[in-house]
């Protein structure tokens, strides 16, 4: 039987590795949303793993209102990149640092 460590190791590395994704990846946009979904999902899993633990449905509420968020965030920072895409011809972070305006 694992121990209990290991149910918390996996959402900590999952988060990590997208944290890291986010600080090392600087020129994709799409691997930076793809990086931000993997951070969602960490807390999802971990809420998911601390709610069956404790034995409480909390956690699993919290996780379904992340997961809401999650699809709407890609929805909409999908919708905004490929209408920045048709204006400009390419998706790349150092010209859209250029519309800030």
């Amino acid at each position: 039987m694992l121990g209990l460590n290991y149910f918390f190791l996996l959402p900590l590395c999952l988060f990590f590795v997208g944290f890291g994704g986010i600080l090392f990846n600087r020129r994709s946009i799409i691997a930076i949303i793809i990086c931000i979904e993997l951070l969602l999902l960490a807390v999802n899993i971990q809420l998911s793993f601390s709610s069956f633990i404790f034995d409480d449905i909390l956690g699993y509420i919290f996780s379904l209102f992340v997961l809401s968020i999650a699809a709407a965030e890609s929805a909409i920072g999908l919708s905004i990149l490929v209408g920045y895409y048709k204006v400009r011809g390419n998706i790349s972070v150092e010209t859209i640092n250029l519309i800030k305006g």
